[in-house]
C-alpha cells in the first residue's frame, strides 16, 4: 500500500516541475524555434541592406551571384552553429551539468541578439552572419540538453509528456517568429533589427529564473557523488518526502555504471552492449531531418500562390500552417504515454511518406488536372500533421530513455551532430535536385520515411512508462547481450577501447 501510493506521488506533475519544465523549454527551446524561421519574412529587405551596406563601401552595388551567396552564408551559418553546439555537449554537460549549461548557454543568445539588433545602426551584415553562428551554437546546445534534462527530472510515467515539451515551443518559436514576420508588424525596413533581436530575451528570462530550480537529480547523484543533494532535489521535484524508491533505482544505474566511468564519443561506437542504441538513434535523428521537412516548408509558399491564394495573403496561410504544427504538437504532448513512442513514431513517418507520394502526382498534374493545386495544399498540412506528432518530438525524447547516465552525454554528441548535419546537407544540396527533379524530389523524401518507418518497426522498442534500467535490460536482447552480462560487455568493450 504504501509503495502504491509512493508511486502515485512521485508520478503526479507538480507545481516545480511545471515550472522547470516550462523556464528550460521557453528559455532554450523557444528560441531555437524561433531563428529557424526569423529571417524567411524579411529576407529581401535584409537583402537589400546587404547591398546598400555594400554600396556605402565600395560606390557599387553587389552582383546578383555575390548578394545570393552573402544570403546563403547568412541562413547556412545557423544549421553550422547548431553542430558546433552539438559538438559541445558532452564536454560541457558533465563538466558543468545540465541546469548549468543550459544557464552558460543563454550567452550565446544575448549576444548575438544585440549584435544583430545593432547591424543595422552599425552598416555591418558582418554582424548579422558572425551572429547567426553564435545563435546556432545556443540552438545546438539547447536542443540537445534540455531534452536530457527534463528527461532526467520527469518521472517516469511523465518522461514522454515532458520530453515533448521542448518540441512544443520550438514550434511556438517559428510560429511567433512567423507571426512577428508579417509585413504590417516586423517585417519592415525599420522593423527587422528588432525582429532578429527579440532572441534574446527568452534567454535573459531563463537566466534570471533558471538559477531557482534544482540541477538533475541524477547529475548531481551518479556525476557529483552528492546523495543528500540529490534526495533534497527529488523531494522538491515530486513534492514528497517519499523518494527512496527513485533515489534507490539511480543508485542501482550507479553501481552498475560505477566499472565502466565515464562513455566517450569514440567508446560509445566500440560498445557492443550499445550497438543498436547507437544505430536507432543516428538513423531516427537522420531520418527526422532527411524526411523532406525542410522541403515542404520551401515548396509550401509556391503550392499556396499556383492554388490561388494573393501573393500578400501567402504570409498569413504561412502562420496558419505554423498554427497547425503547434496544435499538434500539443496534442503529442497528451497522447504521447497513452499510445507510446514507438507507435507514434511509426504513424508520423508513414503519414509523412504517403504525404509525399500524394504531392508528387499533385504537383505533377498541377497544371493539366483541375483540383490539384488543393490537393498539393491538403498534402503539405497533412505532412505537417504527420511531422508533428512524430518525427520531430519523438527521437529526442528516446536518447534520452535508451542510455543511461554515463552513455547519455556522449549520445546526445552523436544525434545532435547527426541532426545539425543532415539539416545542414539539406539546406545545401536540396536546391539542385529541386532543380533537377522538381516535384519528384519527393519521391526521394518517401523512401527516406519508409525506410525509417521500417527501421522502427523491427528494432526500436516501446519505452513508454519504463525505468532506464529496464530499457536498458529490453535493447541488451536485441544486442543479444544477457541482461545479467549487459554492463560487463560495456566494461569489457570500455577497457579494450582504452587499450587501443
Amino acid at each position: 500500500m504504501e509503495s502504491s501510493e509512493q508511486s502515485k506521488t512521485q508520478g503526479r506533475l507538480t507545481l516545480l516541475l511545471g515550472l522547470a519544465t516550462l523556464v528550460a523549454a521557453f528559455g532554450s527551446s523557444f528560441q531555437y524555434g524561433y531563428n529557424v524561421a526569423v529571417i524567411n519574412s524579411p529576407s529581401e529587405i535584409m537583402q537589400d541592406f546587404y547591398n546598400q551596406t555594400y554600396y556605402k563601401r565600395t560606390s557599387e552595388y553587389m552582383g546578383s551571384t555575390v548578394l545570393t551567396l552573402l544570403w546563403s552564408i547568412s541562413v547556412s551559418m545557423f544549421p553550422l552553429g547548431g553542430l558546433l553546439g552539438s559538438l559541445m555537449v558532452a564536454p560541457m554537460v558533465n563538466k558543468c551539468g545540465r541546469k548549468g549549461t543550459l544557464l552558460i548557454n543563454n550567452i550565446f543568445s544575448i549576444v548575438p541578439a544585440i549584435l544583430m539588433g545593432c547591424s543595422k545602426v552599425a552598416q555591418s551584415y558582418e554582424l548579422i552572419i558572425f551572429s547567426r553562428i553564435v545563435v546556432g551554437i545556443c540552438a545546438g546546445l539547447s536542443s540537445n540538453v534540455v531534452p536530457m534534462y527534463l528527461g532526467e527530472l520527469a518521472p517516469k510515467n511523465l518522461r514522454g509528456a515532458i520530453g515533448v515539451i521542448p518540441q512544443l515551443f520550438i514550434t511556438i518559436g517559428i510560429l511567433v517568429a512567423q507571426i512577428f514576420g508579417i509585413r504590417s508588424i516586423l517585417a519592415s525596413e525599420k522593423g527587422w533589427p528588432i525582429l532578429l533581436g527579440l532572441t534574446g530575451i527568452p534567454a535573459a528570462m531563463q537566466l534570471l529564473l533558471l538559477p531557482f530550480f534544482p540541477e538533475s537529480p541524477r547529475y548531481t547523484l551518479i556525476q557529483k557523488g552528492d546523495e543528500e543533494g540529490a534526495r533534497k532535489a527529488l523531494k522538491k521535484l515530486r513534492d514528497s518526502d517519499n523518494v527512496e524508491a527513485e533515489i534507490e533505482e539511480i543508485h542501482m544505474e550507479d553501481e552498475m555504471e560505477k566499472a565502466a566511468g565515464r562513455v566517450s564519443v569514440l567508446k560509445l561506437f566500440t560498445i557492443k552492449s550499445l550497438r543498436w542504441q547507437l544505430i536507432s538513434i543516428i538513423i531516427l535523428m537522420a531520418g527526422q531531418q532527411l524526411s523532406g521537412v525542410n522541403a515542404v516548408y520551401y515548396y509550401a509558399d509556391q503550392i499556396y500562390r499556383e492554388a490561388g491564394v494573393a501573393v500578400n495573403d501567402v504570409q498569413y496561410v504561412t502562420v496558419g500552417t505554423g498554427a497547425v504544427n503547434v496544435v499538434m504538437t500539443i496534442l503529442a504532448v497528451f497522447i504521447v504515454e497513452l499510445l507510446g513512442r514507438r507507435l507514434l513514431i511509426l504513424i508520423g513517418f508513414s503519414v509523412c511518406c504517403l504525404a509525399c507520394i500524394v504531392l508528387t502526382i499533385a504537383l505533377s498534374l498541377q497544371n493539366t488536372v483541375t483540383g490539384m493545386p488543393y490537393v498539393s495544399i491538403a498534402c503539405v498540412i497533412t505532412y505537417v500533421v504527420g511531422h508533428a506528432i512524430g518525427p520531430s518530438p519523438i527521437p529526442s525524447l528516446i536518447i534520452t530513455e535508451i542510455f543511461l547516465q554515463s552513455s547519455r552525454p556522449a549520445a546526445f554528441m552523436v544525434g545532435g551532430t547527426v541532426h545539425w548535419l543532415s539539416n545542414f546537407l539539406v539546406g545545401l544540396i536540396f536546391p539542385f535536385i529541386q532543380a533537377g527533379l522538381g516535384a519528384y524530389s519527393f519521391i526521394i523524401f518517401a523512401v527516406i520515411c519508409l525506410l525509417t518507418t521500417i527501421y522502427s518497426y523491427f528494432i526500436v522498442p516501446e519505452t513508454k512508462a519504463k525505468t532506464f534500467m529496464e530499457i536498458n535490460q529490453i535493447f541488451a536482447k536485441i544486442n543479444k547481450v544477457s541482461e545479467v552480462q549487459a554492463e560487463k560487455h560495456e566494461l569489457k568493450d570500455v577497457k579494450s577501447s582504452a587499450l587501443l
